[in-house]
């Protein structure tokens, strides 16, 4: 579809100093909410390229690519078609620095993460996170 608008991101996870699963979250001031780490495609651009960078961007974390966990349809702000393809992502190294569009990032439990995400494309896809 050509009017699509097509971005790409990931459910960023750890393992916590205890050994639990950890998901990281953005905090979105513009919106007021918090989901995934994730952004439009540059033109030209590949959704994987994408997500690695989108993730780094908004978390300021760079990660290694896990396996595809699925997409989210649904219209944007305008009223356009979106889509966006996510991965699974260990971080690999980096830091979070607050910047326009992100403001916090938290680590969070999944069960926490469900509770606390905006939308429920997001929390479906830490379910399947949970079992990479």
């Amino acid at each position: 579809m050509a009017d699509e608008v097509e971005a790409a991101g990931g459910v960023v996870w750890r393992r916590g100093e205890d050994g639990s699963l950890e998901v990281a979250l953005v905090h979105r001031p513009r919106y007021d909410d918090w989901s995934l780490p994730k952004g439009k495609l540059d033109p030209g651009e590949g959704f994987e390229e994408a997500a690695l960078r989108e993730v780094e961007e908004e978390t300021g974390l760079r990660c290694e690519l896990g396996r595809e966990l699925g997409e989210a349809r649904y219209r944007d702000h305008r009223d356009r078609p979106k889509v966006v393809r996510y991965w699974a992502m260990q971080p690999g190294g980096g830091e979070f620095e607050p910047n326009e569009e992100v403001d916090e990032l938290r680590w969070v439990a999944p069960e926490d993460a469900k509770r606390m995400l905006s939308y429920a494309f997001d929390r479906e896809l830490v379910d399947r996170v949970v079992i990479d």
